[in-house]
């Protein structure tokens, strides 16, 4: 069975419910790093309700134990059946215990946005409803803000949540040749104000 860490930050009257996840892929540890250093010493929420997955992938390759590429096992209309690699979607669309997991709790949330952390782009890409709120994260970020990633995403999360559930979802490509501490704090940064301004 594999153990994914969900952290709901309590406040018992909030405004918006937001869910931030890092380590879709086993090889882009960043953000659980961004997200438990946060935790490790944020106050109490003052506005917003947040759901962390620091690590949903508990590999360290970019592929879960199964070696389906988890951004390509959702159950969307553009799912396909691919050949075993990088990029393998699973042998079944929502096949896997991660994705069965945010399904799951997607269907039982109404989350007003998600981010999920990734690398090594550079770039705030967004799919649904989600240009507001990229734009508020680009303020803290600097990356350039883009609706395509510029390659096919078959069976992706973003295409799950953001454009078939029209939840704003944004996936941050973030840049692997900064300082790891000087994004860390740009992203302590964020998530306060995801959690107390937004």
């Amino acid at each position: 069975m594999n153990n994914i860490n969900l952290i709901k930050r309590n406040i018992s009257n909030y405004d918006k419910k937001l869910l931030i996840i890092g380590v879709f892929h086993g090889d882009e540890p960043q953000g659980e790093y961004f997200i438990n250093s946060y935790l490790s010493s944020a106050k109490a929420p003052s506005k917003n309700l947040l759901y962390f997955i620091p690590r949903l992938n508990n590999s360290s390759k970019r592929t879960n134990k199964n070696d389906v590429d988890l951004n390509r096992n959702f159950p969307t209309k553009n799912w396909i059946k691919s050949d075993l690699g990088d990029y393998f979607g699973g042998v079944e669309p929502n096949s896997e215990i991660e994705t069965k997991f945010l399904v799951d709790l997607l269907n039982k949330n109404n989350f007003n946005a998600i981010i999920t952390i990734h690398s090594p782009y550079k770039v705030i890409n967004y799919d649904g409803p989600a240009e507001e709120i990229s734009k508020e994260i680009q303020k803290f970020l600097g990356y350039k803000i883009t609706n395509d990633i510029g390659y096919p995403t078959p069976g992706s999360f973003g295409t799950y949540c953001g454009v078939e559930r029209k939840i704003p979802t944004v996936t941050i490509e973030i840049d692997e040749e900064e300082d790891l501490e000087e994004l860390n704090l740009k992203f302590n940064k964020l998530f306060n104000f995801l959690e107390n301004e937004y």
